[in-house]
């Protein structure tokens, strides 16, 4: 284990002046430094600690789920042109059923003889059903190879935590941050998106709680008296290729603000804790930064006083320039030194061994991007494909397939909606294509009435989603999709309603 390694390496460590194996390598001391397109070329050497098989699997997984979404306009653009045909209908459902894998909604179609067709409907329709199916192939049969959740949570314990609780941002180009940037497994790890970063300190206490309860009554995931801590983690972002507008939106793109941010955030939760329960001591706080052009991280360290220092920092692109040459042996332990000469005895033993296992899986997340997208993505901007709003969505691990807004009522996550929404004009409403906004709430069916709660905030959000943008709404701009899900069930999930109203939604889903 990697934190066995920093262990037995501590004794070791050695007094050094530049950063190991790299002279004069570090091009950016502060987080509001963007990085040049061109400042780390796309690699032609293969990483050691590369994991091929998982990046084969993520790619074809990532471009299959991708082109079903972007499969939807050409398809429905063939169907436009044949609207005035004989056998229109039938001509319709076999492009549909061929190109999208399903049939249009009949009546929609038998329709247009006497007037246009209603594309909106039709594109806002097929978003949805097209999640459908996207769910039930993720909760069916698992198709990222996401199950080691028991070999995580002893590592995570090894390492001196008992759960990993992540806020990255909402942007859609961070969705993918736990299995594919992190590489870890999705359902070991909650994961709550929020607009910068700024997750809801009220929220996450609450989760604190609960957590600390279910190991003082229920041993799980240990017993309340090992001396394990609840290990928080903000991942606020960044744009290498264009910095000055790519970079996260809450925040005005100034990535400064966004590390700064963050972190007022943790410290913020923390004191929480330690208000509250007079036990700080058991929160330990991890500020992580990401490129979404490359996916590379920069994972923040200690000053001296064991606070986190938003200037020094490791970042996952460096490593993989300086250590693509060595073998894995050698580079596992390059990282090691790193982290002890960047950190010293600022870190316990248990988080700088955590620090190397992120490290350490970045690199073939790092590969990935390089490999298949020469070096960054192209679509450095937003290019969602629809708004998930309410609570659930763990099966979205996709980059730049959902914008997330996590919210009990639509008035406390304003803030967040209005964000998305103006995100969604500008790459839809713009073409004249509706805004496809689901909105989910997960319950534990074992609990008397949460199902019932469960529907009355499908309803409540969904009608307050349509009453503030009402604008939107009257023009067939925006549409939902009501969804719920019992998460002991480990089912799949349960369509309530949509606003798309045709004879063929019911009977559909």
């Amino acid at each position: 284990m990697l934190n066995t390694r920093y262990k037995q390496n501590r004794a070791a460590q050695r007094k050094v002046t530049a950063p190991l194996g790299r002279p004069g390598a570090r091009a950016a001391t502060h987080p509001s430094n963007g990085r040049s397109a061109g400042l780390h070329p796309v690699a032609t050497s293969h990483h050691p600690l590369c994991k091929d098989r998982d990046n084969a699997l993520l790619y074809d997984y990532e471009r299959s789920v991708k082109e079903s979404f972007d499969g939807i306009v050409p398809t429905l653009k063939k169907v436009s042109a044949l609207q005035h045909e004989t056998d229109f209908v039938s001509k319709a459902q076999r492009i549909a059923e061929s190109h999208l894998g399903f049939a249009l909604p009949g009546v929609l179609l038998e329709n247009a003889w006497v007037g246009d067709l209603d594309m909106r409907s039709l594109y806002a329709w097929s978003v949805f059903e097209t999640y459908h199916r996207f769910c039930d192939d993720v909760f069916s049969r698992d198709p990222l190879g996401n199950s080691d959740d028991a070999a995580f949570d002893t590592f995570l314990q090894e390492c001196g935590f008992h759960i990993l609780d992540v806020s990255p941002c909402a942007d859609g180009r961070l969705a993918h941050v736990i299995r594919y940037v992190l590489r870890l497994p999705s359902k070991a790890v909650r994961r709550r998106s929020y607009a910068g970063a700024m997750f809801d300190i009220d929220d996450s206490l609450d989760k604190w709680t609960r957590t600390e309860l279910m190991r003082f009554r229920e041993g799980v995931p240990n017993t309340a008296d090992v001396p394990t801590r609840y290990l928080k983690a903000v991942v606020y972002h960044h744009s290498s290729v264009d910095p000055v507008h790519q970079g996260c939106a809450a925040h005005g793109s100034d990535t400064a603000r966004a590390a700064a941010g963050g972190l007022e955030r943790l410290m913020g939760f923390q004191q929480a804790v330690q208000n509250t329960y007079c036990c700080g001591a058991s929160i330990d706080c991890l500020l992580i930064g990401m490129d979404t052009d490359t996916d590379g991280i920069r994972i923040h360290l200690p000053n001296a006083n064991g606070d986190i220092d938003l200037d020094n920092y490791i970042d996952s692109l460096e490593v993989y320039d300086a250590t693509v040459h060595m073998d894995a042996s050698q580079a596992r332990q390059w990282i090691v030194d790193l982290i002890l000469q960047k950190a010293g005895n600022s870190l316990s033993d248990g988080m700088a061994g955590f620090m190397a296992h992120l490290l350490t899986n970045n690199l073939s997340q790092v590969e990935y991007v390089r490999s298949n997208y020469g070096g960054h993505y192209s679509d450095i901007g937003h290019n969602e494909r629809f708004i998930g709003a309410g609570i659930g969505f763990e099966e979205i691990q996709l980059r730049n397939l959902t914008f997330f807004s996590y919210l009990n009522t639509v008035e406390e996550a304003a803030g967040d909606l209005d964000v998305g929404i103006s995100i969604f004009s500008g790459l839809y409403v713009s073409k004249g294509l509706p805004v496809p906004i689901v909105v989910r709430y997960d319950y534990h069916g074992n609990v008397p009435g949460e199902r019932e709660r469960a529907e009355q905030h499908c309803r409540r959000v969904a009608d307050a989603l349509h009453d503030r943008y009402r604008d939107l709404t009257d023009r067939g701009l925006l549409h939902t999709l009501q969804v719920v899900r019992d998460i002991n069930a480990s089912g799949q999930i349960e369509i309530l309603d949509c606003s798309v109203k045709t004879k063929a939604t019911a009977g559909a889903h």
